[in-house]
């Protein structure tokens, strides 16, 4: 049974919605609906959602049907009958719905922090980040490292463009386990973490802010070339310059380095991806993505070691209380796990 993933969903989603809320009331200042991979997050997500429905339904129409006209709308009504059913469509209404006010109440969470919070606290955590880098690296700069292990040409734009992958993969993964999970559980455990995941990041910005080394130590990488992540940092020290002192309305301020979230959801992807689908070429390309971008946040400077450390906790944590609250359970060493039902009406294991 799954009905704890619902009041998770529904009690994250209400709890972010009341947090963005009372912090806009308290600063005056109006809550917005940032844009980004197909527009506007209201507009976004249900394309996707609507694209992966046809996608689902026209190949199989087509192929099935042999270009028949006459034999298509019986074979597309009757993958709508098996497929798309109640559970199916309050699971993709619900988590789509829950993951649309989640994730644009981190976002303004996140451009709130420096009015909440204050500009100057940022100096004492990122200095202490800063010293915890390299006294891990043993006195040398992790950026310096990685830019003489992998150079500054071509290795440069191959991991920026797996780093800003994350912004098209995050709403394409939630679309994918909302409506093409062969177990209605599976896609509750995942929009059950995704949505803990950028909550349990929203407090950590809050917990330890800081803007990440590529905004306090941004000597270090002048070596690199123009990238797509260079230009994106760019992007946002201007946009947070134009929201802190300019006043600029109706934009948001992205900078926050405590904890880093490209980890933790491309982890929780990875995670899924190893306990919910068979398919080995897949669990290969989602780990290296994992591990490419754990390497692309240090890189680049978006992150100190401590950040990804966090994002991994969190990516942990997330799944295994939305692996619980979807009714998953795992094995004595949490290496493996098996749904405990189907549907609500179909058990699969009588335990």
């Amino acid at each position: 049974m799954y009905r704890p993933a619902y009041a998770l969903l529904v009690g994250v989603a209400a709890t972010m919605g009341a947090l963005a809320l009372a912090a806009s009331l308290t600063l005056d200042r109006p809550l917005v609906d940032p844009e980004g991979f197909l527009g506007p997050a209201v507009v976004r997500l249900p394309l996707i959602v609507l694209g992966a429905f046809l996608l689902d339904l026209l190949p199989r129409t087509l192929y099935g049907s042999r270009m028949k006209p006459a034999l298509m709308p019986a074979i597309a009504k009757e993958r709508v009958r098996t497929h798309w059913d109640r559970e199916r469509i309050t699971l993709t209404v619900l988590g789509l719905v829950s993951f649309y006010i989640t994730y644009v109440c981190y976002r303004n969470l996140k451009s709130f922090l420096p009015f909440i919070m204050g500009e100057d606290i940022k100096d004492k955590y990122d200095r202490s980040l800063h010293l915890v880098d390299r006294a891990l690296m043993f006195g040398h700069e992790p950026a310096t490292i990685l830019h003489t292990i992998f150079g500054s040409g071509i290795s440069a734009h191959f991991l920026s463009t797996i780093y800003l992958w994350f912004l098209p993969l995050v709403p394409l993964a939630l679309a994918a386990w909302l409506v093409w999970s062969r177990n209605i559980t599976f896609g509750y455990w995942f929009a059950t973490s995704q949505c803990l995941a950028w909550a349990l990041g929203t407090a950590s910005y809050y917990a330890l802010p800081t803007l990440g080394p590529g905004f306090s130590y941004s000597y270090l990488y002048t070596d690199l070339p123009v990238t797509g992540s260079s230009q994106l940092m760019k992007a946002l020290s201007y946009g947070r310059s134009g929201v802190i002192r300019d006043g600029l309305e109706g934009s948001v301020q992205s900078v926050a380095g405590f904890a880093s979230l490209h980890v933790a959801i491309t982890l929780l992807v990875a995670l899924m991806v190893q306990y919910t689908l068979r398919n080995r070429i897949l669990h290969i390309v989602f780990w290296a993505n994992f591990a490419i971008t754990v390497v692309a946040t240090l890189y680049f400077g978006w992150h100190y070691i401590a950040d990804d450390l966090a994002g991994v906790v969190i990516a942990l944590f997330s799944f295994w209380l939305g692996g619980l609250a979807s009714g998953q359970k795992f094995d004595r060493h949490g290496l493996a796990s098996h749904p405990t039902s189907t549907t609500s009406q179909v058990p699969v294991d009588a335990e």
